[in-house]
């Protein structure tokens, strides 16, 4: 490699290119929230749940790279984003925008 890399996202970058650097960066997300279900003694870590969080997975990477894209984030920051959410998942996300635009809401009135 002739580029010089500073970053985990930009080494994934280089060797995957950025698709395949925002679905790990989604599925990573989606584990953690499983993870974080297993720990909490709700699920089974190898359970027939995890295949699940897939379509969650790939679905939360096209809406965070929408986002992404909207919000004109280079690629470190996007992967980022993806991650996030693909961690609070549809529901965890849905919250966050009805906050937001709740707020947005307020501040016209």
């Amino acid at each position: 490699m002739s580029q010089e890399i500073f970053a985990l996202i930009e080494l994934f970058n280089a060797w995957f290119g950025g698709a395949a650097t925002t679905m790990i960066g989604a599925l990573v997300g989606r584990l953690m929230w499983h993870t974080n279900e297993v720990r909490k003694m709700r699920r089974k870590f190898f359970g027939k749940e995890l295949f699940w969080e897939i379509p969650i997975a790939v679905g939360m990477a096209l809406i965070g790279a929408a986002l992404a894209s909207w919000l004109t984030l280079e690629q470190p920051m996007a992967t980022g984003l993806i991650a996030a959410l693909a961690d609070l998942g549809p529901r965890g996300s849905e919250v966050l925008f009805m906050r937001w635009f709740a707020a947005k809401l307020d501040r016209q009135d």
